[in-house]
């Protein structure tokens, strides 16, 4: 008996304790596309419509990046996903003081319409749907994509697309933000209007659980602090006015899949069945504002320098996981990404990745195959149930703005992450070839760099540009957003003429800071 007790329990990463077998599970009759969701949004599924295969990529100038994006299209990805370097995310033109150093180097610099032109040439926007990992000048890049969208001559009503726009991750996990959260979430709401009535096809914000998993969470804070935030985020625009069973419909949400597969795969089943509750709960009767629809991206604090090569198998695992819990678009990482940029070659194994598992592996041929497991049941009511918990918390701190503002989340996410890394390093949790498996191995030399020369390249740009520009045009369609920022008038309209005047991304923000401040 006692040595029986001395076994450890065995636990998933988010302390979930697994049985040795299970042998019973609620009775699972739910179908696919039916509430509250848990076997997927679509009654096919995968059946008739892959999920789309993205590829997070932008580096160095507009023009490195266009290259980039053409050659993943001609390998066949299906949605283009770009990456904005810091001096963008953060609202700063690339000849400010602060951009020194950061230029082109964690994506793509676009400081004005100009570069959003070059970006996309050759590529037709209201034929591919684009997805932009940016925040707090969401709005800004936004507006340059439907003034190059109108330049195309496109149907505003058919182009379609997401940005990420999840300022409330930025506070909790990862600092990209400008303004304080109440003009933040102001911005938000403003682009839910707009977008609803001028360009309804568009995903306007992308709820990002992705982040707060790379600064340490687990699976289930993962969950719970994610659909937290975008519980705020239907408050916020139900208190703007707006009508749930219209712009919940364009809420999006984006995960993170990490090495512990099955209960990845219990997180994204149980993530649709929360959110289908959350909005019902808030008003929601049409079904497809009660869909949660999601993109991946598997785990880049996960990847390893040590053996790069084994990151190719970490992401295949992920990669899998999230395509059994249902997601409606993924992104895999290139093996390499520890490291630097994935280079063209790591690019191309991680798109082969998903189109393995899409036409050679057979997980597409039924819907949601794991379902009635009794293990991949019992581990989603398990996830949703410690999800659940956490959820009730931050809504009696005020919810999730105000359990920010304590630093609570922040807290939670922090303390899970020192616990993490210290079981790598006591050697409880192990990572392949990093505390465990090591090998004596050559310096990977075959990595991918960026000019430090970009930021001249981009300051010329700037020079040229205000030279050739009507600047009273832009000084007034910049007093302008300053007026409409003072009162409670839509911004979009506004910024986008900004945008077509070219002004430059940094220009408006500092418009908009003038008004609103910046969060410190």
């Amino acid at each position: 008996m006692a040595e029986k007790d001395s076994i450890p329990k065995i636990q998933t990463d988010s302390h979930i304790e697994v049985k040795q077998v299970y042998t019973s599970c609620k009775p699972m009759n739910e179908l696919p596309a039916k509430f509250p969701f848990t076997r997927g949004v679509q009654a096919d599924m995968y059946r008739s419509k892959l999920w789309t295969m993205r590829q997070y990529a932008g580096f160095s100038t507009a023009e490195e990046s266009n290259k980039r994006y053409h050659y993943l299209l001609n390998q066949g990805t299906t949605g283009l996903s770009v990456a904005f370097d810091l001096p963008t995310q953060i609202g700063y033109d690339s000849d400010h003081e602060l951009s020194e150093g950061e230029v082109g180097k964690s994506g793509v610099a676009i400081d004005s319409l100009r570069d959003m032109e070059v970006l996309f040439d050759g590529i037709q926007l209201q034929n591919i749907t684009t997805s932009m990992t940016i925040n707090s000048t969401a709005a800004v890049l936004l507006s340059m994509y439907i003034a190059l969208a109108k330049k195309q001559g496109a149907d505003l009503s058919k182009i379609s697309g997401t940005i990420q726009n999840d300022i409330l991750k930025e506070y909790a996990a990862r600092g990209t933000y400008i303004y304080p959260p109440k003009p933040s979430m102001r911005i938000i709401t403003d682009i839910f209007d707009f977008c609803s009535r001028e360009v309804p096809k568009w995903n306007t914000i992308s709820v990002s659980g992705y982040h707060i998993r790379e600064a340490g969470s687990t699976a289930v804070q993962e969950l719970a602090f994610t659909l937290s935030d975008g519980k705020a985020y239907l408050k916020a625009a139900i208190e703007a006015g707006l009508d749930i069973n219209i712009f919940a419909k364009r809420i999006s949400f984006f995960f993170n899949a990490h090495n512990n597969f099955f209960e990845e795969i219990a997180k994204f089943r149980a993530a649709r069945r929360m959110w289908a509750a959350i909005t019902k709960e808030l008003g929601a009767t049409d079904p497809k504002a009660m869909m949660l629809r999601f993109h991946t991206q598997t785990g880049g604090s996960t990847l390893t320098a040590q053996q790069p090569q084994n990151n190719i198998m970490r992401v295949t695992m992920q990669a899998l996981s999230a395509v059994l819990g249902g997601t409606q678009s993924l992104h895999t990482n290139g093996f390499d990404e520890a490291l630097s940029l994935p280079t063209e070659n790591a690019a191309r194994i991680a798109l082969r990745t998903q189109q393995l598992i899409a036409y050679e592996s057979g997980v597409t041929q039924t819907v949601d195959p794991l379902g009635g497991s009794f293990y991949i049941e019992s581990l989603t009511d398990e996830v949703e149930a410690k999800a659940w918990d956490y959820i009730r918390k931050i809504d009696n701190m005020g919810g999730a703005v105000a359990a920010i503002e304590a630093g609570y989340i922040q807290n939670e996410i922090a303390e899970s992450s020192y616990n993490y890394q210290n079981a790598i390093q006591t050697g409880e949790k192990v990572i392949v070839g990093v505390n465990k498996f090591q090998v004596e191995e050559p310096v990977f030399d075959d990595i991918f760099s960026v000019d430090d020369t970009i930021r001249k390249v981009q300051v010329q740009k700037l020079v040229q540009l205000r030279s050739e520009r009507n600047n009273e045009q832009v000084g007034q369609a910049l007093n302008n957003l300053e007026t409409a920022a003072k009162d409670n008038t839509n911004l979009m309209p506004f910024i986008i003429q900004c945008v077509e005047h070219y002004a430059t991304l940094g220009e408006i923000s500092d418009a908009l800071r003038k008004v609103f401040g910046e969060y410190r």
